[in-house]
């Protein structure tokens, strides 16, 4: 067991639900929960919490939690849990619904109320009632309120299913902040893969209370045998770094592993970071490099491996560079076009990549 790590192990019943999931994550950054409905997500994240008693194995950043022979108790674990709903005290203003559950002493390197506040940009709240709050910023006043607990871990259940998409993205800016300034290790139970792919690291997938895969979002997106892969939406995340921005024409240029990517944009900034989505069935395959086409992205790829499906298409796995060692790709195809280009895996083709979708991280406004 490492000290820089999640680590957790539950096997048992609940009732009539069996749970059988075991996974080992980094302690910081953002790590999904992702699966269907039912499939455990909120149990597992219960017996995390010590709320479910389930008999297994707990640590965080090497703190036993709990193993064969002791329980800590759930006001044991110094956990920061966020639910669907916010839950604030109606009777308190923002001010001290905040700071109900701070502890009275805290360390050197505690969460600061004014950090907090700023983050999640509440500061101009504090003296509120809940009652006069929109929906996120209720939401973000119950995050502050998990964080100023002083948790070593932040379990997040659906924050945002509650709320609609207009202000999913009022608050989405702000959760990308936690991920960006705070080093602390982040649970995120979510449904919805557009939200798993702009905030999440690492991810878990589960199905039937059973851990499928546990790694890096873009390692399991990129594996031909998980249904993430062969969906209909199949994508990857590439994290990017600006090296160019042209004005003039409104197009950053953005390089990844293995090969570089023009993209639409706002101005941006040479060196920052940011993540680009692209889709399986955006990138088709051509034998040679094509002299004239509106498709400005053009990359050479290897072709690793492939899936056939049965709705008579092929997803490719692809990897940039001439060598294919770069960043990964997928690739949906017919079969006819599959066949009429005679491709097969240890090719060297070009990707045409017709969309790329940049996941922006913006300065969210108070």
């Amino acid at each position: 067991m490492t000290a820089d790590t999640v680590k957790v192990d539950f096997r048992g019943m609940l009732g009539r639900f069996e749970l059988d999931a075991q996974f080992e994550v980094p302690a910081r950054g953002v790590t999904a929960l992702f699966g269907p409905s039912g499939c455990g997500k909120t149990t597992l994240i219960r017996c995390i919490a010590g709320l479910n008693h389930m008999a297994g194995f707990c640590s965080v950043a090497g703190d036993i939690w709990q193993d064969d022979k002791h329980f800590r108790a759930p006001h044991q674990r110094p956990i920061g849990y966020v639910f669907q709903e916010a839950n604030l005290f109606p009777h308190l203003s923002v001010r001290r619904n905040l700071m109900y559950g701070h502890p009275r002493t805290t360390a050197g390197n505690a969460i600061g109320f004014d950090e907090v506040t700023a983050l999640l940009g509440i500061d101009k709240l504090l003296e509120r009632s809940p009652r006069h709050l929109s929906g996120g910023e209720r939401q973000r006043v119950a995050i502050g309120r998990a964080l100023l607990s002083q948790p070593k871990l932040l379990l997040m259940d659906e924050p945002l299913s509650a709320l609609d998409q207009m202000t999913k993205d009022e608050i989405l800016p702000y959760l990308e902040r936690l991920h960006e300034i705070l080093q602390l290790p982040i649970l995120y139970i979510s449904h919805d893969m557009a939200e798993v792919e702009r905030l999440a690291d690492q991810l878990v997938l589960m199905r039937s209370g059973r851990v499928v895969a546990a790694g890096p979002l873009r390692d399991l997106q990129a594996d031909l045998s998980l249904p993430l892969a062969l969906s209909r939406d199949a994508a990857v995340s590439l994290d990017a770094v600006v090296v160019a921005q042209d004005a003039v024409d409104g197009m950053a240029t953005l390089a990844v592993a293995g090969g570089e990517f023009l993209v639409p944009s706002e101005p941006l900034r040479v060196g920052d970071h940011r993540r680009l989505r692209v889709e399986a069935g955006d990138v088709s395959l051509a034998r040679e490099r094509p002299s004239r086409s509106t498709i400005v992205n053009m990359l050479p790829v290897r072709i690793l491996s492939i899936r056939s499906q049965a709705d008579h298409r092929i997803t490719a796995l692809l990897g940039l560079g001439p060598d294919g060692t770069g960043a990964r790709l997928l690739s949906r195809v017919t079969e006819r076009s599959w066949k009429e280009l005679d491709l097969e895996p240890g090719q060297d083709v070009f990707a045409q990549v017709k969309g790329v979708a940049l996941v922006r991280r913006e300065e969210p406004t108070a």
